[in-house]
């Protein structure tokens, strides 16, 4: 999978250095890429801000950023540098994603929308391939999935906050990211094939944890009154459901998030 995702790019073109952040596995791994290995797992956030500082040393101006089970089709990368080109307050530019495999494409996101209950929610997600995903579009979050970022914009905002270890760390990147001005824009043109959780599966009700803590936490750290009563209360509701032991520990963990996030909203 990762030489699949790795090859796709050398071939795709217009990538100057290719970096793989083996996240603290003992894998014996033989690339022909540049390849950062942390003593420890970082998480997603805490990995990708290595690749991010790599990158910045060797003076890169903008920064591509994949999951491990994405392919790129040939020339996906120039329509997102021209897009950053084009607009300097665009801080990040996604493709079009598409599950790896439909026949015909389905989407798996063209950005990233924000739920009432604070829940992140891929816009397009498992429609059928068409028209109104064909043209660009701002957004108000991206996936980490796949996305290309102004070098300037990591360095404004401090790239991923690595606390969050796994899930939400792009949307809440997001976020702070539009408090200090920056836009974000989808470009469909740049099309990229996802296989989805392929390297997270193997987690269980750890990820259900991540994803639920998470979720509050960010509600805490950014959302009105509104949103927080009703992140709250759909943990709440979901302790009636399976893996009960798992969606109250992830309660009690987003809730004891609160008093940092207060800080947060406090600094921001």
């Amino acid at each position: 999978m990762l030489e699949a995702c790795i090859t796709s790019v050398a071939d795709g073109g217009d990538a100057d250095h290719i970096i793989v952040i083996d996240n603290g596995s003992r894998a014996d791994l033989s690339l022909d890429v540049e390849c950062i290995r942390p003593t420890v797992n970082l998480g997603y956030g805490g990995g990708a801000n290595a690749g991010f500082r790599r990158a910045a040393e060797l003076g890169a101006t903008s920064i591509a950023l994949l999951n491990d089970d994405v392919v790129v089709e040939p020339g996906w990368l120039r329509p997102l540098l021209e897009a950053l080109v084009g607009d300097p307050t665009i801080g990040a530019a996604q493709p079009k994603l598409l599950f790896a495999g439909s026949d015909p494409p389905r989407v798996n996101s063209v950005g990233v929308a924000i739920g009432a209950d604070g829940s992140g929610q891929d816009i397009g997600y498992d429609e059928l391939d068409g028209p109104e995903f064909e043209e660009p579009r701002a957004i108000a979050a991206f996936t980490g999935g796949a996305v290309l970022f102004r070098a300037e914009f990591l360095q404004a905002t401090g790239g991923f906050d690595d606390s969050y270890f796994l899930y939400y760390e792009d949307v809440d990147l997001a976020r702070r990211g539009s408090a200090l001005g920056w836009t974000y824009r989808c470009v469909p043109a740049s099309r990229v094939w996802h296989r989805v959780s392929a390297s997270t599966a193997r987690l269980g009700d750890r990820a259900r944890y991540l994803q639920e803590r998470n979720r509050l936490r960010y509600a805490f750290r950014f959302g009105d009154r509104s949103l927080v009563t009703k992140a709250v209360w759909l943990s709440i509701r979901r302790l009636r459901w399976s893996p009960r032991g798992t969606h109250a520990r992830a309660l009690l963990a987003g809730l004891a998030s609160v008093p940092r996030a207060l800080v947060e909203r406090l600094h921001k």
